[in-house]
């Protein structure tokens, strides 16, 4: 698959690639179920950035949910992409889904859903989606 989006991220509009690390197996040989929130932050965190433009410091969203459905084991240098969209938003929140598959063979490793809720560190309150991050979304 040289250079091919694997299907299972094809419908996605972000995709966040990262290769396996020894440090992610665990006494199986493959990529322990904690890391791949590891793995969806990363993406979650990449995306955001590029949505808002934002740096790391002034990211101004909380994690409230995040489930993880596993389908197939990733192992060691396996090159992983982690497709990542918003999928729906509330008021003061949004959810976002995410598909991680090996680019070697199209595989769909995990499926997973998060929640995020639009924080005000500096007031320590939840606050509304911006439009301007809707119409972002809607942009892609």
């Amino acid at each position: 698959m040289s250079g091919d989006i694997p299907a299972p991220l094809a419908e996605f509009p972000f995709i966040h690639w990262l290769n396996v690390r020894f440090r992610d197996l665990d006494t199986l040989g493959h990529v322990n179920n904690s890391v791949y929130a590891t793995y969806l932050e990363s993406a979650r965190i990449d995306f955001y950035s590029h949505l808002t433009g934002l740096p790391l410091e002034q990211l101004n969203i909380i994690l409230a949910e995040l489930t993880i459905s596993y389908k197939a084991p990733a192992f060691f240098n396996d090159r992983l992409g982690v497709g990542i969209r918003i999928a729906s938003f509330g008021t003061k929140s949004f959810s976002m889904q995410y598909a991680i598959a090996r680019a070697a063979d199209g595989a769909l490793i995990a499926s997973a859903r998060s929640v995020l809720v639009m924080y005000d560190y500096a007031q320590g309150k939840t606050v509304p989606v911006p439009d301007d991050l809707r119409q972002r979304v809607a942009e892609l």
